[in-house]
C-alpha cells in the first residue's frame, strides 16, 4: 500500500520558518488506488499537496471524513483539480442525526461563510453519510469505528487490501473513552502493519489533552502497544510544536521497539507491506 502524507498538523495550519520540516498543513492522507483514482482521508489543508502532486489531472476517488472540524474539511474548496468538470468525488462523512451529508457539510461551506456551497463544486460529487462497520471503497476494504474525541462524531479508519491493513487515528482521545469506545479502537487497530495516531500534546499538556479530547504522545504509544500493531507513526501535531520540538520528541520515541515509533511529516511517502514500513522523506 502506498500513502502520502499530505498534511500532518492538527486544529489550524502552521506557516512559517519554524514549522517547515515538518510542514505546516493540517490533516490528509492520500492513499493510492487502482486506475489512478485516490483514497483520500480527511480534507484538511493538506489536500491542497494532492492537488499539487496531480498536476493536470482531476482528481477522481473517494475522501473519508473522519469528523467535520475545520481543520479536517478547510481544504477541501481550494484543489482545482477536484473543482473541474472531469472530477468525480465521493465525500463520506460519519452520519450524523436527522440530515443528510451534504446538508450537513453544507453548513460551513456556504455563504455566509464561504461563497459557494458543496452543490458549487464542478464535476461529479455524491455525499454520503457513512455508519460504522466494514465497507467496500476504491477497491479497499474500510472499516468505520467511532472514538473518542470532543465535538462531534468522529470516526476512526482501518484501511486494508489483500496484503496490508493501516490504521488512521489523528483525533483519538484514549484516556477519556468510554469502556465501549476504547475496545472498538482497540479492535479497529488490532494488529496492524501501520498505525498513525494522534499526537498533539505531551504529558506535561496533560490537562488540554483531555480537555480539547486528543492524545499525548504516551497515550498514541500505550495504545498502539495495546493494539498490538506493527508500527506507530504520530501525527496530528500541535500548530505551536516546532520542526526542533517535534526532532526532540523524535529523539524520545526512538528507542522503542515495541512497536517501532516514528515521526510522520508533510511530504512523506510510505510504502507499507506486511510488517515492514519504509519512508520516502522530500
Amino acid at each position: 500500500m502506498e500513502l502520502v502524507l499530505c498534511g500532518v498538523r492538527g486544529s489550524t495550519a502552521a506557516p512559517g520558518a519554524a514549522y517547515v520540516r515538518t510542514g505546516g498543513h493540517t490533516s490528509c492522507v492520500a492513499i493510492r488506488a487502482r486506475e489512478g483514482r485516490w483514497l483520500v482521508l480527511d480534507a484538511g489543508t493538506g489536500i491542497r499537496r494532492l492537488g499539487n502532486m496531480l498536476g493536470d489531472a482531476p482528481l477522481r476517488g473517494s475522501i473519508l471524513l473522519t469528523h467535520l472540524h475545520w481543520d479536517h474539511t478547510q481544504g477541501l474548496p481550494f484543489v482545482p483539480q477536484a473543482d473541474r468538470d472531469d472530477a468525480e468525488v465521493d465525500l463520506y462523512l460519519p452520519r450524523q442525526p436527522h440530515d443528510d451529508a451534504a446538508s450537513v457539510f453544507a453548513r460551513a461551506m456556504s455563504p455566509p461563510h464561504f461563497p459557494i456551497g458543496p452543490d458549487g463544486l464542478r464535476g461529479d460529487w455524491t455525499f454520503s453519510s457513512l455508519d460504522t462497520g466494514t465497507h467496500l471503497v476504491e477497491g479497499f476494504e474500510v472499516t468505520a469505528a467511532e472514538v473518542a474525541h470532543k465535538g462531534g462524531r468522529t470516526f476512526g479508519y482501518r484501511i486494508s487490501d489483500d496484503d496490508v491493513s493501516i490504521v488512521y487515528l489523528p483525533d483519538h482521545a484514549p484516556t477519556t473513552a468510554t469502556p465501549s469506545q476504547r475496545t472498538d479502537a482497540i479492535g479497529l487497530a488490532r494488529g496492524a502493519d501501520l498505525l498513525l495516531h494522534d499526537a498533539q500534546f505531551v504529558e506535561t499538556e496533560r490537562r488540554i489533552a483531555d480537555a480539547f479530547g486528543h492524545a499525548t504522545v504516551d497515550d498514541a504509544l500505550e495504545f498502539a502497544r495495546a493494539a498490538e500493531v506493527a508500527e506507530l507513526m504520530l501525527i496530528h501535531h500541535a500548530p505551536a510544536r516546532t520542526d526542533d520540538q517535534v526532532a526532540e520528541i523524535e529523539r524520545t520515541v526512538a528507542g522503542s521497539d515495541e512497536p517501532p515509533v516514528s515521526v510522520g511529516r508533510e511530504g512523506d511517502e510510505l510504502f507499507v507491506s506486511t510488517r515492514v514500513l519504509t519512508t520516502r522523506r522530500s
